[in-house]
């Protein structure tokens, strides 16, 4: 049955690389492609069925009252509720909480880079260790990005006068220590080429690299290489951008389809906020056999730009298949998300804002435990929440262990963070399944 699945997938593949590959011959020549021929060469291009045959995506209710769904992601190691919250952990460790928090907090994926894995340890160090679920003690599903977005990040932040008219968008790529020289050498057909911050090796990352890396580090759900442009950048050297993802994708995938394992491929939807690009992206890839769909590239200035991204794009997904919201899950964007359909999501955010002072809670809201306010109290965060801090601290305390330096207040406040990012999705799933959402 597994076999005969493959089979099938590996054929349509093969039918729309053929298809990639005449378009980048196109390319070469300068020629662009034009929306409307890509649109009826998918029109001609079979059905893709899912790549995985331990991969299965479940809805138990679609909302009548917007486009929310509740469902059930079936991995190998484990179910995903969705939609659900998906925690940060960059280099296979949240910063200063415990793996076993998010257990706990009822968050049932997890999100790790490669990038940052393939340079500290190495994909092969994790693969000898048995994979990233023996290496850092996780039970549960994981899923790892394919490293573009960091090294797209690597070029040299524009601090020229001109950089003060630049549009801020939902997902910067703000300047790190990191980033005080380009180390982002070259983007090519072939890949990206880029420098090591840790020790300046020159290393190139290509699609079938990216995924042979993700099948060394060994998660659930893998992503394949994307090009990832910023917001402000003329509609052709976009368009551009989003073939070549497309043709690296496609690479990605044949890749993936040699030895799928028991891992899981979403394709990532690009286009920034294009809609004509978006749908474009969405039908080619919709066309091969990946097993869920992710949104990625530029997702806009603001939460309304990225709300009104979501109300088009949301509804040109197959249904059938699980999608992800890449690297946003504030919450004025998580409500938006989830009224459009969206079945997961992903950012550092929560636990990154705890580590700068800020709670999440369900009684006072958003608090800066910094505060004086806060010095003597002898009041828990959250009389509704049942972390370590809530059921056996007092802001008082959390407070005096900040302005101490005491490490233990990352972990107890970004704990915290993690589970009200869990209790706030578990209503939201019973909210769609009660039809109240």
């Amino acid at each position: 049955m597994r076999v005969a699945r493959v089979a099938r997938a590996r054929g349509v593949l093969d039918r729309v690389a053929r298809a990639s590959r005449c378009a980048r011959a196109r390319d070469a020549s300068a020629s662009a492609r034009s929306s409307a021929s890509t649109d009826a060469r998918l029109e001609r291009a079979p059905a893709a069925s899912p790549a995985s045959p331990r991969f299965r995506f479940e809805v138990l209710r679609a909302s009548t009252r917007s486009n929310a769904r509740a469902g059930m992601i079936h991995t190998p190691r484990g179910t995903i509720a969705t939609p659900g919250y998906v925690a940060v952990g960059t280099n296979a460790a949240m910063k200063a909480v415990r793996g076993d928090a998010l257990r706990r907090a009822g968050i049932d994926l997890m999100f790790a880079n490669t990038y940052h894995l393939m340079l500290q340890p190495g994909a092969a160090t994790v693969e000898a260790m048995g994979g990233i679920h023996a290496f850092m003690g996780r039970r549960g599903p994981v899923i790892t990005d394919s490293g573009g977005f960091q090294v797209f990040s690597l070029g040299t932040p524009d601090r020229s006068a001109n950089a003060k008219g630049k549009t801020k968008e939902l997902k910067s790529r703000k300047a790190t220590k990191h980033r005080r020289e380009n180390l982002l050498i070259d983007v090519s057909e072939e890949g990206a080429t880029f420098r090591s911050y840790r020790d300046g090796t020159k290393m190139t990352l290509t699609p079938e690299s990216s995924v042979l890396s993700q099948k060394q580090i060994g998660a659930d759900i893998i992503i394949p290489l994307d090009e990832l442009p910023p917001y402000d950048i003329d509609r052709e050297t976009l368009e551009e951008s989003v073939h070549r993802s497309h043709r690296w994708m496609t690479r990605s995938l044949e890749t993936h389809l040699k030895d799928v394992r028991q891992q899981a491929m979403y394709g990532v939807v690009h286009g920034g906020v294009d809609r004509e690009l978006r749908r474009m992206s969405v039908e080619y890839l919709s066309a091969l056999p990946f097993d869920g769909l992710a949104i990625g590239g530029s997702l806009g200035r603001d939460a309304a730009e990225l709300g009104a991204l979501l109300e088009f794009l949301m509804p040109l997904l197959p249904k059938h298949l699980p999608n992800h919201l890449l690297g946003i899950a504030d919450m004025e964007n998580i409500e938006h998300a989830v009224a459009n359909g969206v079945d997961t999501f992903d950012s550092c955010y929560p636990t990154q804002v705890a580590r700068h002072g800020t709670l999440f809670t369900r009684s006072r809201g958003r608090i800066n435990f910094r505060r004086a306010e806060f010095r003597t109290s002898t009041e828990p965060a959250c009389e509704e929440c049942e972390c370590t801090l809530c059921t056996k601290h007092t802001l008082g305390y959390l407070h005096h262990l900040d302005r101490a330096n005491e490490p233990l207040a990352w972990s107890l406040a970004s704990e915290h963070n993690l589970y009200h990012m869990g209790d706030k999705m578990r209503r939201v799933r019973e909210g769609i399944l009660n039809g109240e959402i």
